[in-house]
C-alpha cells in the first residue's frame, strides 16, 4: 500500500509541476524556437557560423583596416558611436563550445563615462541600448525578467533562434549577450545523452 501512495504522490508532484503556467519568457522562447527561423548574423560582418579561425582571421583583417582594435585581455574593441547619442565602445569576444560559436558576450560603455557625469550612467546606456538593438536586429520588443528575489532586472528579446539579454555589468558598463538558443539546446541535449 505504501508503494502505491508514494507513487501517487510522486506522480501528483510531477503533474503539478508540469501544469504550472510557463513564464512570459519561456512562452516567448518556445514560440520563437518553434518557428524554425535561424538568424546567423551578429554585427560588423560577424556571424554564429564562424569557426574560431574564421573569427580570428576576420578580426585581424578588420584590425588592419582600423575598424577593430585590441581591447582588454582577449576582447576586441569596436567603436559604435555612430549609432549612439555619445561616443560608445563595444568590447566583445565569442564563446565557443565544441568548435561552435554559441554566444557573443558584448560590453558597451560610453567613452566619456565618469562617476559624476549623470549623462553617462549605465541605466541611461541600457535604455539607449534597447532602442539601438531593436534598430540593429528588428523583431520582438524586450521584456523585463526579474530574478526571483527582485534584486536584478534583465531585458530579454527572442527572435527565432537568437536570444538577446541586456543588463548591467557594473557601474559603467552594460552587458549584452546574444545566444544561438538552437545550438545551445542541441549541445546541452548531446551532453546529457
Amino acid at each position: 500500500m505504501r508503494k502505491k501512495e508514494a507513487l501517487f504522490i510522486l506522480l501528483s508532484i510531477i503533474c503539478l509541476q508540469a501544469c504550472q503556467p510557463k513564464s512570459e519568457y519561456q512562452r516567448m522562447v518556445d514560440a520563437e524556437l518553434a518557428t524554425g527561423i535561424v538568424y546567423d548574423s551578429l554585427f560588423a560582418g560577424l556571424s554564429f557560423s564562424m569557426t574560431q579561425k574564421d573569427f580570428f582571421d576576420y578580426c585581424w583583417e578588420m584590425n588592419s583596416k582600423g575598424l577593430f582594435t585590441n581591447g582588454v585581455g582577449s576582447q576586441v574593441l569596436y567603436d559604435v558611436s555612430e549609432d549612439f547619442s555619445r561616443p560608445t565602445n563595444l568590447a566583445f569576444y565569442p564563446k565557443y563550445i565544441n568548435g561552435q560559436m554559441i554566444e557573443m558576450p558584448m560590453e558597451f560603455r560610453y567613452q566619456d563615462w565618469a562617476l559624476w557625469n549623470e549623462e553617462t550612467t549605465v541605466d541611461l546606456l541600457i535604455e539607449e541600448l534597447k532602442d539601438v538593438l531593436i534598430d540593429w536586429y528588428g523583431g520582438n520588443d524586450f521584456i523585463a525578467v526579474e530574478t526571483p528575489d527582485g534584486s536584478l532586472t534583465i531585458w530579454v528579446k527572442v527572435d527565432g533562434n537568437r536570444q538577446i539579454r541586456l543588463g548591467r555589468k557594473n557601474i559603467s558598463t552594460a552587458l549584452v549577450t546574444i545566444t544561438d538558443l538552437a545550438k545551445k539546446n542541441e549541445i546541452e541535449r548531446n551532453q546529457k545523452s
